[in-house]
């Protein structure tokens, strides 16, 4: 039994089975004769071998041949079923033993077995039964006992609410009368584990005081409390008497990964660098621990190069863990032939990849921007768990592919897939980038019936609703919550809502109230109210939210940057906006096209090609969203040759293919320049990629303003075959004020016929402005206003002097009779 891996505890005194050598012949010949057993030693000593071999079933069956058990037997049993991961099968074990008392009673080795099976299962109810069992049966717990009772509490405990419950642990610590270096580990673990940091260091010092050696784990657990104080010359002492205490300690690649973690928590990446190779002998988790430091904190490329030293390595094998770390960096860094590389040397160092290499691979090339390679990955795998569907429909509808992620979900059912709270967050993506309030609905529904709650779900349907159109639902939402429920992803989310639908007033009302509840607004927020100021002309707001972002620290943040050049440059500050972007020091591919666009709706096409240009030097990628805004820019300068080129670059230089954005610029500014019939060509050689309603309204647009009757005609009857009646109405207005011009009334009254029959109105028009600080909102004929006899009059004063020699010259007036009813 000396060699036993398994902690059994002492066989009992030798007088339990056999006479004291005292005890004369006589004695014995008296003794009431039974059937012979097999003895308790040998039979402890076959439950032990077998449960070694890690045939708990066979030690069961053993086990219940046995007629009455001894204590011993009990305890063999019970440790070799939670030494083969079996905790809850020794938890039964034991409520048998106890069944069986007074002929056997559990001594401190049952109480110290069972409570590490508490442990491991985590139930502290059961835990607590053995605490109160022992408390009444065993007078005087040993230390094992006792640290045992530390070590369930703590395992069972994990941030209890404050009560008697919360301080049980200490309670339990404070009555052990000796305590050795497990116990006090096991105290600094608890207060770790509780985010009481500052008094975990403080029981180490301590335990220093009471001259008890710390031993390896000792550090392993105060390490992150370390971390957690911030200061990096209180980790430096720690670290030193980890190395004075000798080369135990110095060797143990727990402690020397725990070191690692801890420097880099503190953001001293080249200290945790320097125990890494102060490290003779390395095991693969201290590998992966430096790997995943340098990853966490973006030194991707050194990520990059450990991973390959990793891999060299004569002394380690890399696990899942090192390939998956190395994944992560390849895909932050976004270079998809990087990643094909990585692909390609993973592919050979597995024999089949398994399933989180390949959920990792889709991640990677996601984010470079390949999903079709991720969706290639996808297709490969042989077996599929629900990570691997829930990484490629969000690769989907990140990419923009959004009808292709629903179907994939559809196909997920199929396949026996049950939607977890992953999926229901990419449905609602899809939906709102959709506008598709039906799926939208559908999915919510789903949500209720199956009784889903998960983290951010209210800001996930507040963002669907409101960007479905349907902002009285997302109000209905935001109310229901309650100030309780309310984190700053809802409020956030009601005021993006707001501002999407024009509702000015109310984004501002919200904010107000978030401050009022002392909600500290994020970047985010600031994000989300910056595009109301643009929405309403309202310039000193937009500096006031400019100012409140300096002061809260959150100008330099990406998203706020780009809100503050996107706001000057609808206010008509291009100067504040050009300074806000060259103020900016991280700037990303939306900072370049905010600020692009920008030029270009100032008419400075020339400045945003530049900038264009000079995007690539400074080392970030345009994406198809900056291509919309430099052909834009190129449209409005009449930049067309430039814009043609750029159009051209994209498919051929960028791998970027164009999307119905991209035509529509084309178009559009093909139609400026009087090129009109180029454009006509332009979308009608697009064959069936070019019937969408927009690109034809375009072409509408530019044969009104440059007098192509003809071919505004022909424009309108493909518009009606293209267009599913969402903006028919408006295109038939445009032609109607093409005939008016014309003096064409005939052709007049037979679209305003056609119009009433089929129940088509143009949509009421609703803007905006601040006046004395306050926000008034209104329609198109609004007569809500107190003062709207006045402001009419103002308009009527404006119209007069309008009409003006000046004016006829520039706008030809249309008839006021031709305008439809709102």
């Amino acid at each position: 039994m000396a060699g036993s891996a398994l902690p059994l505890p002492p066989p009992p005194p030798l007088s339990f089975h056999s006479p004291p050598p005292n005890q004369t012949r006589r004695s014995s010949t008296f003794a009431p004769p039974t059937n012979p057993t097999p003895q308790t030693p040998s039979i402890r000593s076959r439950l032990s071998r077998i449960c070694q071999k890690g045939n708990p079933q066979l030690a069961r069956q053993l086990f219940d041949a046995i007629p009455k058990p001894t204590t011993v037997l009990w305890n063999t049993i019970i440790i070799g079923l939670i030494c083969n991961n079996l905790p809850h099968e020794a938890l039964l074990f034991y409520s048998r033993m106890k069944k069986t008392a007074p002929f056997t009673k559990c001594d401190p080795y049952t109480y110290s077995s069972t409570l590490k099976a508490c442990a491991e299962t985590r139930n502290l109810k059961a835990g607590k039964a053995v605490h109160c069992h022992l408390i009444r049966c065993l007078q005087n717990s040993s230390r094992v006992v006792h640290n045992s009772l530390l070590n369930m509490y703590v395992s069972c405990l994990n941030h209890p609410p404050p009560g008697s419950e919360y301080d049980v642990v200490r309670k339990v610590f404070d009555s052990m009368r000796r305590k050795n270096v497990v116990a006090w580990n096991t105290l600094v673990s608890w207060y770790v584990k509780t985010e009481r940091h500052a008094e975990a260091c403080r029981q180490f010092g301590i335990m220093m005081r009471m001259e008890i050696k710390p031993s390896p784990v000792s550090f392993v657990n105060v390490f992150p409390a370390v971390a957690s104080s911030r200061s990096v010359k209180r980790a430096k002492v720690f670290y030193g008497l980890m190395l004075k205490l000798g080369d135990e300690y110095v060797k143990d690649l727990f402690v020397v990964s725990s070191a690692i973690s801890m420097y880099a928590e503190l953001g001293d990446i080249e200290a945790s660098r320097r125990v890494f190779d102060s490290c003779v002998e390395r095991n693969i988790e201290v590998w992966n621990t430096m790997i995943g430091v340098y990853v966490q904190n973006e030194y991707l490329v050194e990520s990059i190069d450990l991973f390959l030293d990793a891999i060299g390595s004569k002394e380690i094998v890399s696990d899942e863990v090192t390939f998956l770390l190395a994944a992560s960096a390849v895909s932050a860094l976004q270079q998809v032939e990087l990643g094909r590389q990585f692909h390609g040397f993973v592919s050979k160092n597995f024999q089949e990849l398994p399933v989180v290499i390949f959920n990792s691979l889709m991640v990677m090339y996601s984010r470079c921007g390949s999903v079709h390679e991720s969706f290639a990955v996808f297709v490969s795998m042989r077996e599929r768990d629900v990570v691997t569907w829930n990484t490629m429909i969000s690769a989907f509808v990140q990419n923009g592919l959004d009808d292709e992620g629903l179907m994939l979900v559809y196909e997920m059912q199929k396949q026996g897939f049950k939607i977890d709270y992953i999926t229901v967050t990419a449905l609602l993506s899809a939906a709102s980038n959709l506008r598709n309030k039906e799926i939208g609905k559908q999915t919510h529904g789903f949500l209720l019936r199956q009784g889903i709650q998960f983290e951010g779900m209210n800001s996930y349907l507040i963002d669907m609703y409101a960007k479905s159109g349907l902002i009285r639902i997302s109000e209905k939402l935001f109310e229901r919550s309650g100030y309780a429920e309310r984190d700053q992803a809802t409020w956030n989310s009601m005021m993006s809502g707001y501002t999407q639908n024009g509702h000015t007033e109310e984004t501002f009302a919200v904010f107000r109230k978030m401050l009022e509840q002392n909600i500290k607004p994020n970047a985010i927020t600031v994000a989300s109210i910056l595009p109301a100021c643009s929405q309403i002309g309202s310039f000193d707001l937009g500096k006031q939210l400019h100012g409140f972002s300096i002061r809260q620290y959150l100008d330099q943040n990406v998203f706020v940057a780009s809100a503050l050049v996107d706001m000057y440059s609808k206010s008509g500050a291009i100067q504040y906006a050009e300074n806000m972007f060259y103020q900016t020091k991280e700037r990303n591919s939306v900072t370049y096209t905010t600020m692009i666009l920008g030029y270009g709706q100032h008419g400075m096409g020339e400045r945003a090609i530049s900038l264009f240009r000079s995007m690539e030097e400074s080392g970030v990628k345009p994406d198809a969203v900056t291509f919309v805004a430099v052909l834009s820019a190129c449209s409005y300068s009449g930049l067309v040759d430039e814009g043609l080129k750029i159009f051209e670059e994209m498919s051929e230089v960028y791998n970027i293919q164009p999307s119905n954005e991209h035509y529509c610029c084309v178009t559009d500014m093909l139609g400026r320049v009087g090129r009109v019939d180029e454009a006509y060509e332009f979308v009608k050689g697009l064959g069936e990629e070019g019937n969408i309603a927009e690109l034809w309204g375009s072409v509408l647009g530019a044969c009104r303003v440059h007098g192509e009757i003809e071919l505004a005609e022909t424009v309108s009857e493909k518009l009606a075959k293209v267009d599913k009646g969402k903006n028919f109405s408006g295109y038939q207005v445009l032609l109607s004020n093409m005939y008016a011009e014309e003096q064409k009334w005939t052709s007049v009254d037979r679209l305003r016929r056609g119009m009433r029959e089929k129940g088509l109105r143009k949509e009421v028009g609703r803007s905006g402005i601040e006046v004395a600080g306050n926000v008034n909102c209104f329609v198109s004929r609004d007569q809500e206003h107190p003062q709207s006899d006045e402001i009419y009059d103002v308009i009527e004063g404006l119209a007069k002097d309008m009409r003006g020699d000046s004016y006829l010259t520039t706008f030809p007036m249309v008839t006021p009779s031709l305008e439809l009813e709102e």
